[in-house]
């Protein structure tokens, strides 16, 4: 009987919906294995979700997706593994990031109020996106605010109406950094939906290969960006590269064709790539 695990779940502590010990809990219920809170930019989750785990016999593993840059690419999307995740240097860099997240928050809010105005309608209040997040403010909060106040017919309509022409652009941590502050904690770092950097494989696999030689660790190959072909090429290129391959349903609570463990219903990561994070993360603790 194959065992079958989810890397890549967000929850209230950064654009999700749902508490840790809430995704933990469905997890169990679909049979998971182990899963991964993987929060952007925070790890405020990780012990809740490790409690629930424990609890109920699902592995957790402490688990961080860092926005970065590289190059000319933006909102690059880095997954640190089995992190130190009370590491104090770590926390205080994270806690940076959510004020700079907190800062941007509230200007995208000004922005959309400002825009509300102009059409004649209500207005919406930082704290309620407050109320929402529970802890690193996203877009999605935004959003939900803005349906909850009838001001979009749901998420899509947000973004389109509202969120994309008031963005206010993010901080990213450059590659580099990111790379090492992950290793330096005991982290395996792994490159989040690669199809979202680029559609150009050749390109994509350029990338790929410069960011391997600075210390790269893994691809997450299996992800609802990915189609199969999508899948078979990266697969075929962390192997060349000799690099370790994951995968996650990136599940956020509020899609309506995402679920955990299963993404849109073809995805299905085996246990074993749990192993090789191990092994990694093993021989860099112990180094």
């Amino acid at each position: 009987m194959k065992e079958y695990v989810d890397l890549h779940l967000h929850s209230r502590y950064s654009d999700g919906v749902l508490l840790p010990a809430e995704l933990v809990r469905m997890a169990a219920e679909k049979g998971l294995k182990a899963v991964a809170i993987t929060d952007h930019d925070s790890v405020e989750g990780i012990d809740e979700a490790l409690e629930e785990g424990s609890r109920l016999g699902v592995e957790v593993i402490p688990a961080v997706e860092l926005s970065v840059a590289y190059r000319s690419y933006r909102d690059v999307h880095l997954l640190g593994y089995f992190v130190d995740h009370r590491d104090r240097a770590f926390t205080a860099m994270l806690t940076e990031f959510r004020k700079a997240r907190d800062e941007r928050g509230r200007a995208i809010t000004d922005r959309i109020n400002a825009r509300l105005s102009q059409e004649n309608k209500g207005s919406i209040f930082y704290e309620e996106v407050l109320a929402i997040a529970g802890g690193a403010v996203g877009r999605p909060h935004i959003a939900r605010v803005l349906i909850a106040k009838g001001f979009a017919s749901g998420i899509e309509d947000a973004f389109n109406r509202y969120l994309e022409p008031c963005n206010v652009p993010k901080f990213y941590l450059p590659m580099t950094d990111a790379l090492a502050e992950v290793k330096r904690i005991g982290g395996v770092t792994v490159l989040a939906h690669p199809p979202a950097i680029s559609d150009d494989r050749s390109a994509l696999k350029s990338v790929i290969r410069e960011l391997a030689a600075i210390g790269l660790d893994g691809l997450e190959v299996f992800s609802n960006m990915c189609y199969d072909d999508d899948m078979i090429f990266l697969e075929n290129l962390a192997r060349q590269l000799g690099l370790v391959m994951t995968g996650g349903s990136d599940y956020h609570g509020f899609e309506n064709d995402v679920e955990i463990g299963i993404g849109r219903g073809g995805l299905a990561v085996a246990y074993r790539w749990v192993t090789e994070l191990k092994k990694l993360h093993e021989g860099r603790v112990g180094s």
